[in-house]
C-alpha cells in the first residue's frame, strides 16, 4: 500500500548536527530556492521553497518532468552548486562548507568510462585521490566489480562491454569507496527496457547488501515505483514538492497490481499539472 502526503517531509526543517554514521537523515533539503542566470531577462527560478529529507538506508526517487529541477537538486546535494535561499545538509554537514567525497558516490547519466582503461582501472579511478597504495586500489576495484557481477570482465576495455555491463562498471566505480550515500542522475535512461530491468534488480541487490542511502533522479514513473521507498514528485518549473509517496509494498514489484496502479496514478498526476497552475 502506498501512502502519499501533499506537504514536505516533517523532518525537513530539522538540522542534523552529527555527521557520523547512524545520526539523523543523510540528506536534508531545507526550504531550497535556486535561480540560474538567463541569457536575456531576469534570472530563471528553477526551484522554489523545496523541503524534504532522505532517511538513512533508503532509496528515494525525485520524479518530475524535464526542467522541473531534478538534477539541480542532485547537484545541490553534491555541493556542486549552492542554493540561493535555504540550506542543504549531507551527512550532517552544510554543503556550503564541504562534501566528504569519501562517503558520497555519484553516478551520472552516461557511464563516463575512459576508453583506454580496462574495467578495473576505470573503477580504481575513483580511489586515485586517496593516499592508498596501488595494490590496495586494485584489490578494492576488483572487489567492487565482483559485487556487481563483473569479476570475469575486470581486464576488458569499455568497447568490449555491452551497455548494461558498462553501467555495472559505472555502478562499481560509484561504490568502490564504500559510500554512505549514492547520488544517481538518471543512470539507466539510455539502456533498453530489458537491460534497465536487469540494472534495477542489480541496484536493489547491492543496496540490500551495503545498506547505502540512495537519492536518484528519474522521469520514468514506473522506475521510481519499482525502486524507491519514497517518491518526491516535483511540479513543473519552478520545481516545488507537489507530492510525496511512501512506497511500502514488498519487492519484487515489477508487474504487480500495486505497481501498475500506483504508476498509473502518478503518471496521471504528472500529466495533469501545468506550469501555470503553480506560477503564483
Amino acid at each position: 500500500m502506498a501512502h502519499s502526503t501533499p506537504s514536505p517531509d516533517a523532518h525537513a526543517g530539522q538540522q542534523a548536527t552529527q555527521p557520523e554514521k547512524g545520526a539523523g537523515p543523510v540528506i536534508v533539503f531545507d526550504h531550497i530556492t535556486k535561480y540560474f542566470p538567463a541569457t536575456d531577462g531576469p534570472p530563471l527560478e528553477v526551484l522554489r521553497d523545496v523541503s524534504f529529507s532522505i532517511p538513512r538506508g533508503e532509496i528515494v526517487a525525485i520524479l518530475g518532468r524535464s526542467g522541473a529541477g531534478k538534477s539541480t537538486l542532485l547537484n545541490l546535494a553534491a555541493g556542486l552548486i549552492v542554493p540561493d535561499r535555504g540550506s542543504v545538509r549531507i551527512l550532517g554537514r552544510d554543503t556550503r562548507e564541504a562534501v566528504d567525497w569519501r562517503r558520497v558516490g555519484y553516478m551520472f547519466q552516461d557511464d563516463r568510462l575512459l576508453p583506454w582503461r580496462v574495467a578495473w582501472k576505470n573503477v580504481a579511478l575513483a580511489l586515485e585521490t586517496e593516499s592508498m597504495p596501488a595494490a590496495e586500489r586494485k584489490q578494492r576495484a576488483l572487489a567492487a566489480l565482483e559485487l556487481v557481477g563483473l569479476a570475469a570482465f575486470a581486464d576488458s576495455y569499455p568497447h568490449q562491454l555491452s551497455g548494461g555491463m558498462r553501467s555495472r562498471v559505472a555502478l562499481a566505480r560509484s561504490l568502490v569507496g564504500e559510500p554512505d550515500v549514492l547520488l544517481m542522475d538518471e543512470p539507466f535512461s539510455r539502456l533498453d527496457a530489458q537491460t534497465r530491468g536487469t540494472m534495477h534488480r542489480e541496484l536493489l541487490r547491492v543496496q540490500a547488501l551495503r545498506q547505502v542511502s540512495i537519492l536518484f533522479v528519474t522521469h520514468d514513473v514506473e522506475e521510481s515505483v519499482v525502486l524507491a521507498g519514497r517518491i518526491v514528485m516535483l511540479s513543473p518549473r519552478p520545481g516545488r514538492v507537489q507530492r510525496q509517496v511512501d512506497v511500502n509494498f514488498a519487492q519484487p514489484r515489477v508487474g504487480t497490481p500495486q505497481t501498475v496502479s500506483l504508476t498509473a496514478e502518478l503518471r496521471a498526476a504528472l500529466e495533469a499539472t501545468h506550469p501555470e497552475e503553480i506560477a503564483s
